[in-house]
């Protein structure tokens, strides 16, 4: 049977000619053929020039997602396994493997996919429809690869429950793949003890993109006051105990985080200096503002005030007013790390959203460093949908 071919209109595709990996419903033409969503389809331009290979699915705007730029390229188990050791040989190259992303999505070239290690644990995130009928043969490729490092999986758990699956026509899917296991996983990382619930937790249970940035506030926190919003299970707030800080203050607005968080403080041993308190963070730091509060160090890790570019400009209001209030909060040379893990609010625009909480608070930055993601999130340069997190460390000053 040929193989179905999708063409583009003249004058489009132009992410995609530039290495992107997605062809949107607006970008095309015509479809030859009548391949089924989920099917592997070749992408043509206009004029029949082969421009890769990739899954089509017409319920999504992300209408074909690019699996490889080769014409004739055969998407079959060899194919998918390939993927996966690449994908694996990376991370051991790059990143302390205890516990990462082993897989992430367009960035390593299996798109819609996401597979997270806890120690000897997988979670797998799918995301679009095509990927999802590789996702066993992922999972038991990424595991005999693993045991031939000597890493023996105990269990997966897929958390496949995220709305956008919806939009591609999948229902939305939780549970384990295999034999069952206990879901509170303890890992450590940068010397931090966690138990991390991948079947409640948010999304995979644990944000391992941060692993570096919680690193480095190490050397900012011995001896030192720290505020730490938005807290999640307590990561930074932790990172700063470990790290010898004399107080800490961990916040979050959602109650089985900050009990997680709690219990995260008790096996490292920080009861004493890492406390937590569940409240709003947009409520508190004006408070805290009006009692005198000051911190040596105040650390601003949000969930993602925007997933759209609709919504870019409220979002840039609540990135703004928490920085204003948590830059007011550091005392004069203190220090500030501030972050979006936002796609759409681009790295320009985050600047100057800071650049102008500043002005607002009357005091002066003074970049100590930036940095993005881990590296077992690769960003694919064009592909930028794998290009999110912006963390910024910077001491805060008074204008003088």
């Amino acid at each position: 049977m040929n193989q179905a071919t999708v063409t583009l209109k003249k004058g489009e595709g132009r992410t995609l000619k530039a290495g992107g990996m997605w062809v949107y419903d607006n970008e095309i033409d015509f479809v030859t053929g009548s391949p089924q969503n989920g099917d592997v389809v070749e992408v043509q331009d206009f004029d029949g020039y082969c421009m890769g290979i990739g899954f089509i699915n017409t319920r999504s705007k992300i209408t074909v997602r690019m699996l490889s730029r080769k014409k004739g390229t055969v998407i079959d188990e060899a194919f998918i396994r390939g993927r996966v050791r690449d994908a694996w040989d990376y991370r051991r190259e790059t990143i302390d493997t205890s516990s990462c992303r082993v897989i992430f999505g367009e960035a390593d070239f299996l798109p819609g996919l996401v597979v997270d290690k806890f120690s000897d644990v997988l979670v797998v995130e799918s995301l679009a429809l095509g990927i999802d009928r590789w996702k066993l043969t992922i999972v038991e490729a990424l595991k005999e690869i693993l045991a031939q490092d000597g890493i023996l999986i105990r269990g997966v758990y897929e958390r496949s429950d995220a709305k956008v699956r919806l939009q591609e026509g999948l229902e939305r899917s939780k549970g384990f793949i295999g034999k069952p296991f206990d879901t509170k996983v303890e890992i450590q990382e940068n010397g931090v003890r966690y138990i991390v619930d991948v079947e409640d937790g948010q999304k995979t249970g644990f944000f391992l993109d941060q692993k570096n940035n919680r690193a480095a506030i190490h050397r900012l926190c011995k001896g030192k006051r720290v505020l730490d919003c938005f807290t999640h299970t307590g990561s930074f707030a932790l990172n700063a105990g470990i790290a010898g800080a004399r107080e800490v203050l961990g916040v979050d607005a959602s109650r089985l985080a900050v009990d997680q968080a709690m219990e995260n403080a008790a096996i490292n041993g920080l009861k004493d200096r890492v406390r937590f308190q569940c409240a709003d963070v947009f409520e508190l730091l004006p408070q805290l503002e009006s009692r005198g509060e000051k911190y040596d160090v105040v650390i601003l890790d949000p969930p993602a005030f925007t997933k759209s570019r609709n919504s870019v400009k409220n979002a840039v209001k609540g990135y703004r007013e928490i920085n204003l209030r948590g830059i007011k909060l550091v005392r004069d040379g203190g220090y500030l790390a501030t972050c979006s893990c936002s796609h759409f609010m681009d790295p320009e625009l985050f600047a100057r959203t800071i650049r102008e909480a500043a002005a607002g608070a009357h005091r002066r930055l003074r970049q100590v460093e930036f940095r993005t993601q881990g590296p077992d999130h690769p960003i694919l340069w064009a592909a930028d949908q794998s290009y999110y997190l912006k963390f910024y460390i910077f001491q805060v000053v008074s204008e003088r």
